[in-house]
């Protein structure tokens, strides 16, 4: 009786023993489990050049206040296969290394950059990316040799597979023209509308353009050329829209863009900036309307436009006085914000910011009727601003200290 006693009591110590460990393990698990779902998704990323020559990104839910140093909140880039021409979006970064000739999808964990996966694409620069789907990017580029040859891939980004690519159907450049650019690509149902120019070689670092903006009509997704628009009122138009936006829908979908013939984009400075629709409904350019933007109280050349609702967009323009020329373009801060009224076709006023620098930057971000933009100034330091267009109020928001040189681009990640 006495053993039986002691062999039940060890048993029954054995299982309690058995139960505790379980139970902590259960705890365990599900501590992590509520740890990894409360882990929350931000809002925002930022890319940061450094005064040393560093990059970095970063993620914040926040670009109304606060002061945040890149070199030790931000995830240090290797500039060496990373660079700011990226496609962001839902909490993942694009970005096609030229040298491998692969376009892989990254994620920031555990505060470094990791690839997700990658696809191969051989003989392919981007100039324009256009999500067609949830998951379905169309990137439309040129041949990597001499910039001639138009083309299109389309990617599932979700698995990152290639669903198609080929070589678009677009006149190659010819006579004194020996490269083009794509400025833009804008679907509407089966309707592809691709804008394009050529350029002319001038020297072995110096080039100009056409005096004609053309857009390609396309029918999506056979890719075959249903015809060709052209245009003399202004060149260039659109410009890479990884590295900066030049065009968008309002909420009526009549599609707007931009041309930029300024010596950092176009050099056909002879020519004005303008603004350019396609009317929703319509398969053609609006020859009835053109808004000069350098004969405005602007007086100069703009590079990159952003929609900020109710018939109202902000452009970015340089200060032709301030500057001598491409060698200081970049590093002189020059750049003014002006509001557009789309609908009056007109110029309305210059934002009351500092001077901004850096050529082309993706600088502006709509939400919930406010833009924030991202200014560069020589004198007040690098801010995120907040512009109120119902109240027509300018407030400093979000500082991007410590390290930084210049803020390169903010995006929304997660919204």
């Amino acid at each position: 009786m006495q053993k039986r006693t002691i062999y039940k009591s060890v048993r029954e110590v054995i299982l309690l023993l058995a139960v505790a460990i379980l139970s902590i393990s259960f705890y365990s698990c599900s501590q992590k489990s509520e740890k990894s779902s409360l882990v929350v998704k931000k809002k925002y990323s930022i890319y940061v050049l450094g005064k040393d020559g560093k990059e970095y990104i970063v993620e914040t839910n926040s670009l109304d206040s606060g002061k945040i140093l890149p070199e030790k909140q931000g995830v240090l880039l290797n500039s060496k296969t990373m660079d700011r021409d990226i496609i962001v979006k839902n909490g993942s970064y694009y970005h096609l290394n030229r040298k491998k000739a692969e376009l892989s999808k990254y994620n920031v964990q555990d505060d470094s950059l990791h690839t997700v996966a990658s696809i191969s694409l051989k003989d392919f620069s981007i100039e324009n990316y256009l999500w067609v789907g949830k998951d379905s990017l169309l990137l439309t580029g040129l041949d990597v040799k001499n910039f001639s040859q138009t083309k299109f891939v389309l990617i599932e980004t979700g698995k990152m597979s290639l669903l198609n690519s080929d070589n678009l159907a677009i006149p190659q450049p010819s006579g004194k023209f020996t490269s083009m650019s794509i400025g833009f690509a804008e679907l509407r149902k089966n309707h592809l509308f691709i804008g394009y120019t050529y350029h002319q070689k001038l020297g072995s670092s110096n080039y100009t353009t056409s005096d004609t903006t053309y857009i390609a009509e396309l029918d999506y997704p056979q890719m075959n050329l249903l015809k060709i628009d052209k245009d003399t009122r202004s060149t260039y138009p659109g410009g890479i829209n990884t590295v900066q936006s030049y065009s968008f829908n309002d909420e009526n979908n009549n599609f707007y863009f931009m041309t930029c013939p300024g010596i950092a984009l176009g050099n056909r400075p002879d020519l004005p900036t303008g603004i350019f629709r396609i009317k929703a409904g319509e398969e053609r350019l609006d020859k009835d309307y053109f808004i000069n933007i350098s004969s405005s109280l602007v007086n100069n050349h703009a590079y990159g436009m952003w929609y900020l609702g109710n018939n109202k967009a902000i452009i970015r323009s340089e200060r032709k006085d301030l500057f001598k020329g491409l060698s200081d373009h970049y590093s002189t801060a020059h750049f003014e914000f002006y509001l557009v009224d789309l609908s009056a076709a007109k110029i309305l006023k210059k934002l009351n910011l500092p001077l901004d620098k850096g050529t082309r930057r993706e600088c502006v971000i709509v939400k919930d009727g406010l833009a924030y933009i991202a200014v560069n100034s020589s004198t007040e330091g690098n801010f995120v601003w907040i512009y109120n267009p119902t109240t027509e109020t300018l407030n400093k928001g979000l500082e991007l200290a410590g390290n930084t040189d210049f803020i390169m681009r903010i995006d929304k990640l997660n919204i």
